[in-house]
């Protein structure tokens, strides 16, 4: 509170000029006469005040004392729990009847945080407010005080069994009790007066400042509105808190019902049981909540299979959906930086279809788009300037991929720390050539997915007709680089090479030069077998040249560079992650080799199964296949 003056009689007096009963309370709750009853009492006298104290032997904190001297009492009316707070004559301290001390001691610990401690120990200190109530308390703790001497408020609603609600002071619950007062009564068309209004203006003003990109002030008023229930501020909120923490889900309610909004919000909706997330009844039960906010059956259902299955596209009209379209077709190759300054480029040109929708949220649905919304650039969205507004341009966020290969190296760049990964380079080539170069009889690119989920989901050896157990086919992302190589790339390899390996590269470099590169899965305990490293370069079916390294030792074949010679790059007296980023770094300037970070651990890219990278054991060789799940119970 900061010791800020607050003026009770005029909070008191409004509070009780917009009073009206709610709408499940008896109409015999108002007094015969029609007139409105009184919510509060007249004020304690300072001597009733003061004589109150010396019972207690402490002196109130100063916004209850304020409050007293203005209205000996109050009906709060929650909607569960409290209902009266008594006067100066009526309260007392609480003195833990139901030994709720020892409950809440119980579970200390031996480390508790403080405000732990001062919970357990607030039901034997505690001032009691209340004198009516549903098996509530209101309690003024004066343990638990701020810099002004204000005492914390917790209600405890004895049937809940929750934790108690804490107010910073009694100022703080009553204002929020007065919060509570407008949002229980905001859907009644007859509830209008000054405040209403108000908070209403507030909103208008918010969704203008928010397409003026000053989402910040925006967010405040709309909080503010949203605790007084007014009408627009949960959806207009939601947009705003969706955009800052994209993978949050959100509530918009009816707009679901909404011609306007239906394209855009429908999607957002069903992302979370597209994922597979919703937890309460499956389809059928978020299908059935769709329906009852208004959308049709067979639109949800369509939606929600489309998303799942990778093919919804989000298309709005105008310039900005001709720019969504350019970003998509850049992005599900891989160049998300690109595609998101594409979007950024094109963010003033997005209009709004009607007063419900503050900014593009429908982009997050879009299995391709969605992903490249990381909170960052969600709050470059929101403090953009669109929909024929002006303001203040943000500065751009930088992009998120590095040059080059390092980031292979980086820890648990691939969400595994302990996975190897592949990858095939060609030269000049078309992605969608991959498959035709390398892929396995029938293979075809997949709709934009998660490589990481298709590589966990494809089916192994064993459970495949006709593919034998020694088969390495891998389910690898493809894309293209910003040097203009196609590549195709498993970043989720459990396999090591072994000496039944048999390179891609000469089947893929029939195109054009191809390069393969293969690191092995790192070991789990210190000490253990290296990773191996290879490489191979092919060109027109021909393999030029290859080594592979294990620990100290290295095969080789074809003549290899000077700048790519194993024996430099790979140093005895050099830990393995050195080596390892040495041979990378020299890939990227030697050859021209990158990868798109992002795309690969947090887009949706295209894939494909690929042609197995061992070979048929020879005579006298073997090979062992181990598959390793976890049993039913």
């Amino acid at each position: 509170m900061s010791g800020e003056a607050f003026n009770w009689l005029e909070f008191l007096g409004r509070w009780q000029e917009e009073w009206v009963p709610r709408d499940e309370l008896d109409e015999e709750e108002d007094e015969d006469d029609g007139q409105t009853p009184g919510l509060g009492r007249p004020g304690a006298d300072e001597a009733v005040i003061a004589a109150a104290e010396e019972r207690l032997g402490r002196r109130l904190p100063a916004s209850y004392r304020e409050f007293l001297a203005v209205s000996d009492g109050w009906h709060v009316e929650q909607t569960a729990g409290v209902y009266q707070l008594g006067g100066a004559a009526d309260i007392d301290w609480f003195r833990d009847p139901y030994d709720m001390t020892s409950l809440y001691e119980e579970y200390l610990g031996d480390n508790p945080r403080e405000e732990n401690v001062l919970l357990a120990g607030m039901w034997q200190r505690a001032l009691r407010l209340e004198t009516d109530s549903d098996m509530s308390h209101a309690l003024l703790d004066p343990g638990d005080t701020d810099q002004d001497g204000e005492w914390a408020l917790y209600v405890y609603q004895g049937w809940g069994g929750e934790l108690p609600e804490r107010y910073p002071s009694f100022r703080a619950y009553m204002e929020a009790m007065y919060r509570g007062f407008h949002a229980d009564r905001a859907h009644r068309s007859d509830f209008v007066n000054a405040t209403t209004r108000l908070q209403d203006a507030h909103v208008e003003d918010a969704y203008l400042l928010a397409l003026q990109g000053r989402y910040e002030v925006a967010l405040s008023l709309l909080e503010e509105a949203l605790s007084f229930g007014r009408p627009r501020s949960a959806v207009l909120l939601n947009q705003l808190r969706h955009l800052l923490a994209p993978r949050s889900p959100r509530d918009y309610g009816n707009l679901v019902d909404d011609p306007r909004y239906v394209d855009e919000i429908l999607p957002v909706e069903a992302m979370t049981p597209a994922r597979g997330e919703w937890r309460l009844g499956g389809d059928d039960h978020w299908l059935g909540m769709m329906a009852a906010r208004g959308a049709a059956r067979q639109t949800a259902q369509a939606v929600l299979g489309a998303l799942r299955d990778g093919t919804h596209h989000y298309a709005p009209p105008g310039s900005w959906g001709r720019a969504v379209t350019e970003a998509r077709e850049a992005a599900r190759w891989g160049a998300t930086d690109a595609a998101w300054r594409m979007l950024r480029d094109a963010l003033p040109r997005w209009e709004t279809p009607g007063p419900s929708l503050l900014a593009p949220i429908g982009l997050l649905a879009d299995p391709v788009l969605g992903p490249l919304v990381t909170p960052e650039r969600g709050r470059e969205i929101l403090a953009t300037p669109r929909a024929g507004q002006t303001g203040r341009v943000p500065e751009p966020v930088p992009d998120l991929d590095p040059p080059g290969l390092a980031w292979l190296a980086e820890p648990a760049a691939n969400r595994q720390p302990l996975d190897g990964y592949r990858c095939v380079w060609v030269e000049g080539s078309d992605p969608a050539e991959l498959p035709a170069l390398i892929g396995e009889e029938g293979a075809e690119l997949s709709e934009p997915t998660d490589p990481r989920r298709a590589s966990w989901q494809a089916r192994k050896p064993h459970e495949r007709e006709g593919v034998e157990l020694w088969e390495d086919r891998p389910v690898v992302a493809v894309g293209r680089t910003a040097e203009g190589w196609a590549f195709a790339f498993d970043g989720h390899s459990h396999h090591h090479l072994t000496k039944l390996f048999l390179s891609p590269a000469q089947g893929a470099s029939s195109a054009g030069r191809a390069v393969v590169v293969w690191r092995d899965p790192r070991s789990s305990s210190p000490g253990e077998r290296s990773a191996a490293f290879h490489l191979s370069v092919a060109e027109q079916g021909q393999e030029l040249y290859a080594f592979t390294v294990r620990g100290t030792e290295i095969e080789r074949s074809g003549a290899i560079p000077d700048a790519l010679d194993p024996a430099q790059l790979f140093r005895p007296d050099d830990t393995e992650l050195d080596c390892e980023l040495r041979a990378l770094e020299t890939l990227h300037t030697e050859l021209g080799l990158s990868l798109p970070r992002f795309a690969l651990t947090q887009g949706s890219l295209h894939t494909f199964t690929t042609r197995s990278w061992t070979r048929a054991p020879r005579e006298g060789e073997g090979f062992s296949y181990v598959r390793i799940g976890r049993l039913g119970h």
